[in-house]
């Protein structure tokens, strides 16, 4: 299979990123298999599955960090997208934060990856088609806003956008593995 330059940028940046635990160190592992043997795993007519981008979105201080209320799994949660198609993740990711948030001025804290995890996405209804369920291949990135920037919902996507302190956001998710695994690890890569 031969690769593009922005998928073979992707493996790379896999390949260096130094994992923080044991889940990361493994999703890493099946991510890179995956990018290099699945022609459409970067696309969702993967429908088992293919890579998103996510950013764990902070104010300049570092002490609070933007969810948004979303509508499919019912909690508030970090933004992020499908890759559709696209290897610059870090780009999926910084558009994904201000379609969803309304924030205009996103600072990337680094272009270098933040966290990796798979996650399993239930089967659920968007835009009135049943989407089965499917595995989730997601790079974070780490980001900043001015927390005086407006805020606004995206209606097809979430109900709400608010800033918790790091703390408050573990409290305000209800997805419990989530809170767990990921955005507890989130939180305390930033002491690291």
């Amino acid at each position: 299979m031969e690769l593009n330059t922005e998928k073979q940028n992707l493996i790379n940046a896999l390949q260096i990123y130094v994992p923080y635990n044991e889940q990361e160190e493994r999703d890493r592992d099946i991510m890179l298999q995956l990018l290099k043997t699945q022609e459409n795993i970067l696309e969702r007519e993967n429908q088992t599955a293919h890579f998103s981008a996510s950013s764990w979105l902070l104010n300049k201080e570092h002490t609070k960090v933007l969810m948004i209320y979303h509508n499919i799994y019912h909690s508030w949660s970090w933004t992020g997208g499908h890759a559709d198609g696209e290897a610059n993740l870090l780009e999926v990711a910084k558009r994904e934060a201000m379609e969803e948030t309304g924030i205009k001025n996103i600072i990337t804290v680094s272009d270098e990856i933040y966290s990796v995890e798979i996650l399993t996405v239930d089967g659920h209804v968007k835009r009135g088609s049943y989407v089965p369920s499917h595995i989730h291949l997601n790079v974070t990135y780490l980001m900043e806003a001015d927390e005086q920037e407006v805020l606004r919902v995206k209606p097809d996507e979430n109900s709400g956008v608010k800033w918790f302190f790091l703390d408050e956001a573990l409290k305000a998710c209800t997805e419990s593995w989530m809170i767990e695994h990921i955005y507890t690890k989130l939180n305390e890569k930033l002491t690291v």
